[in-house]
């Protein structure tokens, strides 16, 4: 299993690279946030990769991050969803946004994705709220500046809760209600306090 690819940077384009490894050029099928990381051609570049071995081919698609490999590596892991899918998956959004639709249970915002109709964005919640870290959504929010405060209390209110040994989903379920009827100025412990009598 080829777990990632260093080498010289041949070509590329929104939808592939080739990498000159060893002499060797691989073409690695990548996301349009990755093409956008990629330097200049003919500079070393390092890319994580998944090697994917089907019975006709074997396809590397390659990622800037760790994080985007594993986002993508649970989108195959859905049924109905292949590699290509998943890239055009992760292409249309970033993958910070991707991670909120899905912890917001956005079916709309991930329908709007080329390939994804609303069943699909429905079994791709299902599957993945509560694989996604709630604290890795706010981390990534507050990294772009779009956490505002109902936000902060809504993370924090749901990390408590999922310290305290509640699921990703059914805390952040709670909470939002909790926010939906009170005022976010709150403190944090009253709105678990309310979250906790309504889970």
């Amino acid at each position: 299993m080829i777990i990632f690819l260093e080498g010289i940077l041949e070509e590329k384009n929104p939808v592939r690279a080739v990498i000159n490894a060893g002499g060797v050029g691989h073409e690695v099928i990548i996301t349009l946030n990755t093409y956008e990381d990629l330097p200049s051609r003919g500079t070393k570049v390092r890319l994580q990769t998944h090697h994917h071995i089907r019975e006709d081919a074997e396809i590397l698609y390659g990622f800037s991050d760790n994080s985007e490999r594993d986002f993508f590596v649970m989108l195959i892991g859905i049924s109905g969803v292949g590699p290509s899918l998943a890239i055009s998956i992760l292409s249309g959004l970033p993958l910070y946004s991707l991670r909120a639709a899905i912890a917001d249970e956005d079916v709309k915002r991930l329908s709007s994705i080329k390939g994804i109709g609303k069943k699909t964005a429905e079994r791709i919640i299902v599957e993945l709220k509560d694989k996604i870290s709630v604290l890795s959504v706010a981390e990534e929010k507050s990294k772009s500046g779009s956490s505002s405060k109902e936000e902060r209390v809504l993370n924090d209110a749901v990390l408590a809760l999922v310290a305290l040994g509640y699921k990703n989903s059914d805390a952040y379920t709670a909470v939002k209600r909790v926010l939906s009827e009170n005022t976010t100025d709150s403190p944090v412990e009253e709105i678990v306090r309310m979250a906790l009598g309504s889970i």
